[in-house]
């Protein structure tokens, strides 16, 4: 039950640990948790309650009376309380982000758990101080057609003109500048290293407007207008499409990264089979791919169609990597999945849940490591419990800072199975 006597209520704030969804802890006289955006740990300050319930508010630090070290200027004009929801670290540096990220994940790990691990959140070629890594930017459209981010937990919209976060090439589409009557929403796609940008258009339904001239692609509501519909990246050593709407990193240099880490994590050896789920438009499938050779196998699982067929182009080099349009369900895994050695997973960010990890933790006397890719620490926790209450064992978990300015971190693990079922031999 929501309470509203107490919003626009100043409190007068000691900041705690930092929470999920962005903010961190205060308690309030009268006992109820605070969270509160735009303070840091170790803060004293005055906040603004935005929105209470019986048992919990929401505030935002609206006046600093005690300084943390790691507070900084935001470099973008919209940031702050009250303006854009997009980047909820602009007031940190980058240090005192990955070291907020690091416990936010060791934290979630151990509540969910029990484990105690110390988390390293690294930083991830192709940012500058934080700052133009977003090659894929989502901004909703005014009646007028100007376009504008989303408030903290509000469908209003921040007008901007600008996004310190965007790359340079998502800048120069011109669709900031563009106006966009009749249009809902769009979202700019870029690929830097090609030099290639679409930009995917939301009306509302039947409706199509005129839309501006831009030197882009240009998809409206999942329909090509004009060319390209896509745009290609390459990662690894390998070229990939990923046509608008359809899944990749949103940093620059984070598919690289990941790549990187899921093949380190993964040790395939040529002949191995291995399975892929919520594959998108096929990375780790195809990186894999390549690992596993001709003697192997790869099967990539994913449900959208459209990145179905992104993974089939970008997998059609090799005959040893197959495509599957599927939900990921316990009944999936049971009748689908046969005997695979190894298996990645990528889920959204509510993670797999737990009757999939538990059709998981027991399928396959032959599975001999799984890596759980994640951007969500409390998902990933729940996730993990289900696998260690089955006898799995952490082998090992590292931070990727591919979200800077944001509460957001990417977590690649490694987890190894039951002795008895990874070696049946005594």
């Amino acid at each position: 039950m929501t309470n509203t006597d107490d919003v626009d209520v100043l409190l007068e704030l000691d900041i705690g640990n930092i929470a999920g969804g962005g903010g961190c802890i205060g308690r309030a006289p009268d006992g109820r948790v605070v969270f509160v955006r735009h303070g840091l740990p170790g803060e004293r300050v005055m906040a603004r309650v935005t929105a209470t319930t019986t048992s919990f508010l929401r505030a935002d630090a609206v006046e600093i009376l005690r300084t943390s070290p790691d507070r900084v200027t935001p470099p973008c004009p919209h940031a702050g309380p009250g303006n854009c929801g997009g980047c909820d670290f602009q007031h940190v540096s980058l240090a005192g982000q990955r070291r907020l990220k690091a416990f936010r994940a060791a934290e979630q790990l151990h509540h969910f758990t029990g484990l105690k691990r110390e988390i390293d959140v690294a930083a991830v070629r192709g940012d500058t101080d934080g700052l133009g890594w977003r090659t894929r930017v989502r901004l909703g459209v005014d009646p007028v057609g100007r376009v504008g981010f989303r408030r903290h937990r509000s469908h209003e919209l921040e007008l901007v003109e600008s996004c310190p976060i965007a790359c340079p090439e998502a800048m120069e589409t011109g669709a900031f500048h563009a106006a966009w009557p009749g249009v809902l929403e769009i979202e700019i796609a870029v690929a830097p290293d090609r030099n290639q940008a679409v930009v995917a258009v939301v009306t509302p339904r039947k409706s199509m407007p005129a839309l501006p001239p831009l030197r882009t692609g240009m998809v409206v509501n999942g329909r090509v207008r004009k060319q390209p519909g896509d745009v290609h990246t390459d990662v690894a050593a390998h070229t990939f499409r990923v046509s608008a709407g359809v899944f990749w990193q949103v940093h620059v240099g984070a598919a690289e990264a990941l790549a990187r880490a899921v093949r380190v994590e993964m040790g395939a050896v040529r002949g191995d089979k291995v399975v892929d789920l919520y594959a998108g438009a096929g990375l780790f499938s195809v990186v894999l791919a390549d690992q596993v050779g001709s003697e192997g196998s790869v099967l990539a699982v994913e449900r959208d169609r459209r990145a179905c067929a992104d993974a089939e182009r970008n997998g059609r080099d090799y005959p040893q990597m197959s495509v599957m349009k599927a939900s990921i369900t316990p009944k999936f895994i049971e009748a689908s999945l046969s005997q695979p050695d190894l298996l990645v997973l990528d889920p959204a960010r509510e993670g797999a849940g737990q009757a999939v990890m538990t059709a998981l933790s027991t399928h396959g006397a032959t599975l001999r490591r799984l890596v759980y890719v994640s951007c969500d620490p409390a998902s990933f926790g729940r996730d993990a419990r289900v696998l260690l209450d089955a006898g799995w064992t952490l082998t090992s978990i590292r931070g990727f800072d591919i979200f800077p300015m944001t509460e957001h971190v990417e977590l690649v693990a490694r987890f190894d199975p039951p002795k008895t079922q990874a070696d049946p031999s005594p």
